[in-house]
């Protein structure tokens, strides 16, 4: 049974948290495109696909902690201090992505359709937003390291 809740854990992030950093990663270069001198009225259908596709793809992500927590109770690590650092930086990443990057995008994606002005979204929100996406794909790199690596696991490399 371990076997497969790992493989299915792995496929969930795989499937989920792939396509999230991706698209997410994408958007701030395509929202700059969509609102450059001329607009690109391709570009604003893209960022709200991507914007979509984060959206999405976080609720089916829902999957990936589920299922490691239920493969670290079978494979009976869940109080070695790889695996809570591990949660604790899966759970700061799900915040950012629902608290930061997930908000900012749709506030970003509205403004695409406001005429040039205060409300229309700005060089300086997209960078945060570019920054704020880099920390979440970097906490989730982290983790990804972590889950390979298992530093004093006595079943890691």
């Amino acid at each position: 049974m371990t076997k497969f809740l790992l493989a299915v854990h792995v496929l969930a992030a795989i499937i989920a948290i792939g396509p999230i950093t991706v698209a997410a990663s994408m958007f701030p270069a395509v929202l700059r495109r969509a609102l450059a001198d001329p607009p690109d009225p391709q570009a604003a259908s893209w960022a709200r696909l991507l914007h979509r596709i984060c959206r999405v793809y976080a609720v089916v992500g829902v999957a990936v902690p589920v299922f490691g927590l239920a493969t670290a109770s079978s494979l009976g690590v869940l109080t070695d201090a790889w695996l809570l650092t591990s949660m604790a930086l899966t759970a700061i990443a799900a915040l950012l992505l629902i608290l930061a990057v997930l908000p900012r995008q749709a506030a970003l994606a509205a403004g695409l359709d406001t005429p040039p002005g205060p409300a229309a979204p700005t060089g300086r929100a997209i960078s945060r937003l570019g920054m704020v996406t880099g920390l979440f794909n970097l906490l989730w790199a982290i983790v990804t390291v972590l889950m390979i690596v298992r530093p004093g696991s006595t079943t890691g490399a």
